[in-house]
C-alpha cells in the first residue's frame, strides 16, 4: 500500500478547523511546525506608532499528514475547504512519496505503524 505525504501551508488561525476537517474524514495523525516565509504576496507593511513597516515574511503554520494513498483525496479535500478563505496569502499543499514508516516503540512498518 502506497503511502503519501501532505504537507500544507496554511494560516494560524485555520489549525482548529483544518483539524477537525481531518480527523472528520478519519485522519488522527498530524505534525504542526510554525513557519515563516513568503510567496506571492511577497510579505505586507505594517504600521507601529506613526511608522511603516516593512514584514517580509509571514507567519503560518506547516501541517504534515502521512496517508494512505486512498485516503490522500479526502485529505486534501478537507484542508482545501477548511483553510481556504479567499483571500492572497491562503497557502500551499504539496504531495509527496513516502517509502515506509517504521514505529519506534514497536517496530511495525508501513499502515500498521500509522
Amino acid at each position: 500500500m502506497k503511502l503519501k505525504r501532505l504537507t500544507a501551508m496554511i494560516r494560524s488561525y485555520k489549525l482548529d478547523e483544518v483539524k477537525m476537517a481531518l480527523v472528520k474524514t478519519g485522519i488522527f495523525g498530524m505534525t504542526v511546525s510554525e513557519v515563516r516565509g513568503f510567496g506571492r504576496q511577497r510579505g505586507h507593511i505594517e504600521t507601529y506608532r506613526g511608522a511603516e513597516y516593512q514584514i517580509d515574511f509571514v507567519n503560518k503554520l506547516s501541517l504534515d499528514v502521512i496517508v494512505p494513498e486512498e485516503k490522500l483525496q479526502s485529505a486534501i479535500d478537507a484542508v482545501v475547504g477548511s483553510a481556504r478563505t479567499g483571500e492572497i496569502g491562503d497557502g500551499k499543499i504539496f504531495i509527496s512519496e513516502i517509502e515506509d514508516v517504521i514505529r519506534i516503540r514497536t517496530g511495525e512498518t508501513g499502515l500498521q505503524a500509522l
